[in-house]
């Protein structure tokens, strides 16, 4: 029996996507696992694997197509399998019906000339001021603003009389304002002249628009910053990457995620998220990490992290970062994480607060190692310390618990051998 394979859901808010290309085509074989299409999607255009085996006997959506979630876009069958004219199709989606334009009809009253126009509205101005011809002229040539004459004809119509006894306001003779003499701007040879530009949102913009504004709206956040103490990590990870070639060298970054992981099982509400009136504590540490790429920010997935080591992390995440900036991600590389890591240390970013990625109930800013003045044993010695801010959804966990999460931190970023055993 042919199996159908519909358009992915890759991601819990995402509608549909647009199917950018098929891999394989009508006729060829395909195997378990091997990729199908490429569909892009608000976040990136990611590799979707094939779930069945067999062959390609029909595409049911043309490239470049935006199909909604769960709608049929392949069919798959055994070899010699003859499939049904409707194979896959479902019900028939016939497209809307545009009702024909009307031709708005125009009544003999719209047409009317002005001789058509009544005559006792014939002397009456825009704004309902009426005024007879004389009283228009006189007023013309004299410069007078007939909206500022009462009139005393009938109907309060202005009249020859009143243009005749009108007299203007008096004008005030308050001293001329002093014009302050404002230097003229002197160009400095060889600065660039730069032009305004609109540049309208990229879908992964508009995707991270609308899904922060939706957290900062609906998630209650707090946030609790602590400070580590960070020279036996880095020398640590000086010692490891010796023994490294340059491609496998281990980041302070990969080190953190393994830290993440391992104080999450120790407190499994913040590897949590929420689903209505009950908090998912989920089985797996699965650890997002935001990653910059060409018009936005995706957060790539590092899986079962507390199982791997950090230069399995490493690893993992290099490919993956590597795939992002290449627009050229799997589902798995972007879905499923059960806490986030922002890590602007590289830009020198002392401190800052991230917006949580629903649906998780956490996630941790990470600020750069710095060289700083420290007090140990009543003498000032150099130090390197790093600042680290949670935030969290308060409607799943509070401050005490935040607060312990971070120091439990602190034994993993301050005694890092924890992390290599």
């Amino acid at each position: 029996m042919a199996d159908v394979v519909t358009m992915p859901k890759l991601g819990f808010d995402m509608a549909e996507g647009t199917l950018v290309r098929w891999m394989v085509q009508e006729g060829e074989p395909i195997a378990k696992g091997a990729i199908l299409a490429e569909i892009e999607t608000d976040k990136a255009t990611v590799e979707v694997e094939s779930g069945f085996e067999g062959i390609v006997a029909r595409h049911l959506v043309p490239e470049g197509e935006i199909v909604p979630v769960n709608t049929p876009i392949a069919v798959i069958a055994a070899p010699g399998e003859k499939l049904d004219d409707k194979a896959g199709l479902g019900e028939e989606v016939k497209p809307p019906v545009t009702p024909p334009a009307q031709t708005a009809e125009v009544s003999p009253t719209e047409i009317a000339t002005n001789e058509q126009v009544p005559k006792d509205q014939a002397n009456e101005l825009q704004g309902g001021v009426k005024a007879s011809p004389l009283a228009r002229r006189m007023a013309e040539e004299r410069g007078i603003n007939l909206s500022q004459v009462q009139g005393t004809g009938p109907g309060g119509r202005i009249v020859k009389r009143d243009i005749e006894t009108y007299l203007p306001a008096p004008v005030s003779k308050e001293a001329p304002p002093q014009v302050r003499t404002v230097p003229a701007m002197v160009e400095m040879p060889g600065t660039p002249v730069f032009e305004s530009q609109t540049v309208s949102l990229n879908r992964l913009r508009l995707a991270i628009g609308r899904r922060m504004t939706e957290a900062k709206q609906q998630v209650p956040h707090f946030y609790i910053t602590h400070e580590y103490d960070m020279a036996a990590l880095l020398s640590l990870r000086q010692q490891v990457n010796a023994f490294l070639p340059d491609d496998e060298k281990t980041s302070v970054n990969d080190y953190i995620l393994k830290a993440v992981s391992l104080a999450l099982r120790e407190y499994p509400n913040l590897n949590a998220s929420l689903n209505g009136d009950q908090v998912v504590r989920h089985g797996q540490v699965n650890v997002g990490v935001a990653v910059a790429v060409e018009g936005g920010l995706l957060t790539v997935v590092c899986r079962d992290t507390d199982r791997k080591s950090v230069r399995m992390i490493s690893a993992d995440v290099r490919s993956m970062v590597a795939r992002a900036r290449e627009g050229k991600v799997k589902a798995d590389d972007i879905e499923g994480s059960t806490f986030s890591v922002s890590n602007l240390g590289m830009f020198e970013v002392e401190h800052f607060i991230a917006i949580i990625n629903p649906p998780e109930a956490a996630i941790l800013a990470v600020g750069s190692v710095r060289d700083v003045p420290i007090v140990e044993n009543g003498q000032v010695i150099p130090g390197k310390r790093m600042k680290a801010t949670i935030s969290v959804d308060h409607r799943v966990s509070d401050g005490a618990e935040a607060a312990q999460f971070l120091q439990s931190l602190k034994k993993y970023l301050e005694e890092p051998l924890r992390l290599m055993v």
